[in-house]
């Protein structure tokens, strides 16, 4: 698959097949490459914690909000859910200002993701406090990110803007669909 291709295909999934196991050292070998992304000053400061264990799963799920043009949508049914997470930190410690550090090693993963054939969703909308409640996470420790991983079981398909409307949406077979502007509109002359 070209490059091109693996970007197209890395598109954002929030349904999957949750008992469709994602294990360990497969975690560790995405985290590898979100280690290997560039970062600021390369100091480095992203910690992540990660997690295949349904109970351990189970105290991450209730603090993410899953799609906000999705209004009737409450998120992932049972079965349906992330199999994976991978929670990324900022080490405060190192440095107090991430910049868009995560944002970069979250992109190299989700490739890495999608070339696995597997899929996921970074997903920045998190109670944090609960969360770091619940898989109590030293203070020094900034949440950033968490991504939810899994074998998706849904489709998505990228459509063109009309009437400028950005909104995703979902069909009646249950199809994402997600608007993406033309090159030409966002390539100023």
């Amino acid at each position: 698959m070209s490059f091109r291709e693996l970007v197209v295909k890395s598109r954002t999934r929030r349904r999957f097949h949750e008992n469709a196991r994602i294990s360990a050292s497969v975690l560790r070998d995405l985290v590898d490459l979100g280690r290997l992304a560039s970062s600021a000053g390369n100091l480095q400061p992203l910690k992540y914690i990660i997690s295949n264990e349904p109970k351990r799963n189970a105290l991450i799920f209730p603090h993410l909000a899953w799609a906000g043009y999705l209004q009737d949508w409450p998120g992932p049914a049972a079965g349906e859910r992330p199999a994976a997470y991978i929670v990324m930190l900022g080490d405060t410690a190192i440095t107090r200002s991430f910049g868009c550090d995560h944002g970069i090693a979250a992109q190299n993963i989700m490739l890495g993701v999608t070339e696995l054939g597997l899929g996921g969703c970074i997903i920045g909308s998190v109670e944090r406090t609960k969360l770091r409640q619940a898989l109590e996470i030293p203070k020094q420790y900034e949440i950033l990110l968490v991504l939810a991983l899994g074998k998706p079981k849904e489709t998505v398909s990228l459509e063109a803007v009309t009437s400028n409307d950005v909104k995703y949406w979902r069909d009646a077979k249950g199809g994402h669909h997600v608007p993406k502007r033309s090159i030409g509109e966002i390539l100023l002359h």
